[in-house]
């Protein structure tokens, strides 16, 4: 008997191929999946906002400072057993909690702002820097943080604990052959490591050609193809690295070796439609970036005689490296004349001088995020909505809020008018030395005070 063949089971699966079948949709990466969430979670508190009554606005967009205050103020004096894991970072726990209540206006009584001098004086390594807490390794990084909060609270006594030729000689003994520095001994090597040195340098008056030697090559060639900063050469670009990067090179006067024009389209495309900066390409909005991201562009705004020149298709961006002092700087100067070049100079002639533009970002548009989608109604604030508060991201913020509500002004003495803030004028922080992320007017006072201690 002949056998008949039987017809294959139907495909559960379906052909695309067929006549109206369905094409099978692309999977989502868990990044986009995340992104999508930030989005509709932002998306949601702007509607409430754009749909509120005039008067419900101005109350969702004040600044809460009296939160804010009595959460970093609590900070100081007590903090929970969770906090263990930042027993390295315990000087920028003082950085972050007295720079954010410092932009608020808001002073320390004289026995807290001691007992802060007082420690911070046992975290100096008799050799030079500071570690992360008492006899801990000294590190440029906790170094940083550690002048930044004693130039913060601008007691005599507390910037007479510095002791500068330590520090100087601890620096010295960061600096690898590359020109670059590294965080600690026997650290890694990185933009960070170059930026926290050359701050910290110029901050107490102690920078030189010696410790400028080779950096400035080091920094430029980490920038990337993107336009942006990266941590080390070949890496990917990064906001805090680009923040870092930039303002080194303004303070070795040699911000001419990056290609500035290409690093401010970087920047800026880092605004996303959440209205905050992400830090990197294709990653998710993040409150601190308001700073890292914010400063840099914000820096650029008084480099624009620069980036005209830069942009003009007869301009060649490739300078030749050497290997003197401090190479080729924009001010024009021969490297063998760097070792008389003063460069605390660089860091008060720069925040004086005026914007040679107006915002290269949608600074309102930052604000925006920070006010709406940054602040806890407890105090402090925080990365995005759906995270937690924390004394990093309050310090960050609050920087951020600082540099965009700033970024406007025309005159170096002049203050913001209130179309280029958002929410009421009381909103309005102090303004902050952007290569330096301390209050203004505390770093006039230290510029003043280690310049006549040097002529003593």
């Amino acid at each position: 008997m002949e056998s008949s063949s039987q017809p294959p089971p139907p495909s559960t699966g379906g052909d695309p191929s067929e006549e109206g079948a369905a094409p099978e949709l692309p999977r989502l990466t868990v990044t986009q999946v995340e992104q999508m969430k930030v989005e509709g979670r932002v998306a949601d508190i702007y509607r409430v906002l754009f749909e509120a009554p005039p008067n419900t606005k101005s109350v969702m967009l004040e600044l809460w400072r009296d939160s804010h205050v009595e959460y970093l103020a609590n900070g100081l004096r007590h903090l929970g057993p969770s906090f263990h894991v930042l027993d390295a970072n315990r000087p920028w726990l003082c950085y972050w909690m007295i720079h954010g209540l410092a932009l608020l206006d808001e002073t320390l009584d004289d026995d807290l702002e001691n007992d802060i001098v007082d420690f911070l004086s046992r975290c100096q390594d008799k050799h030079g820097g500071y570690g992360g807490g008492p006899g801990q390794l000294p590190h440029l990084a906790t170094s940083y943080a550690a002048v930044n909060t004693l130039v913060t609270i601008g007691s005599e006594r507390a910037l007479s604990s510095i002791k500068r030729d330590n520090l100087y000689e601890f620096m010295l003994q960061m600096k690898d052959k590359s020109g670059a520095f590294r965080m600690h001994d026997g650290g890694e090597i990185d933009v960070r490591a170059c930026y926290t040195a050359i701050s910290v340098a110029s901050l107490v008056n102690i920078l030189d050609a010696d410790l400028a030697k080779g950096v400035g090559n080091y920094i430029a060639s980490c920038q990337t193809y993107e336009g942006g900063i990266a941590g080390e050469p070949y890496a990917e670009a990064h906001g805090g690295y680009t923040y870092c990067g930039l303002a080194a090179m303004v303070l070795l006067n040699e911000v001419e070796k990056l290609d500035l024009p290409s690093l401010i389209d970087w920047v800026a495309f880092r605004q996303g439609v959440e209205c905050g900066f992400q830090g990197r390409t294709n990653k998710l909005v993040d409150g601190c970036y308001s700073f890292w991201q914010g400063a840099a562009i914000a820096l650029a705004q008084k480099l624009m005689t620069i980036v005209d020149k830069q942009s003009k298709p007869s301009y060649s961006s490739k300078l030749s490296s050497v290997g003197d002092a401090c190479g080729t700087s924009s001010s024009g100067l021969a490297s063998e004349k760097s070792s008389i070049l003063d460069y605390a100079k660089f860091g008060f002639d720069f925040v004086k001088q005026s914007n040679q533009t107006g915002p290269l970002f949608h600074n309102l548009a930052l604000q925006q995020y920070i006010l709406l989608c940054a602040q806890v109604l407890e105090g402090g604030l925080r990365d995005k909505p759906g995270k937690n508060r924390d004394h990093y991201h309050s310090c960050y913020c609050l920087s951020g809020l600082s540099v965009s509500q700033h970024s406007a002004m025309t005159g170096s003495d002049s203050c913001p008018l209130p179309r280029h803030m958002l929410g009421p004028y009381s909103n309005l922080l102090e303004p902050i030395h952007p290569l330096y992320n301390v209050v203004l007017d505390k770093y006039d006072e230290a510029h003043d005070f280690f310049r006549e201690n040097d002529q003593m």
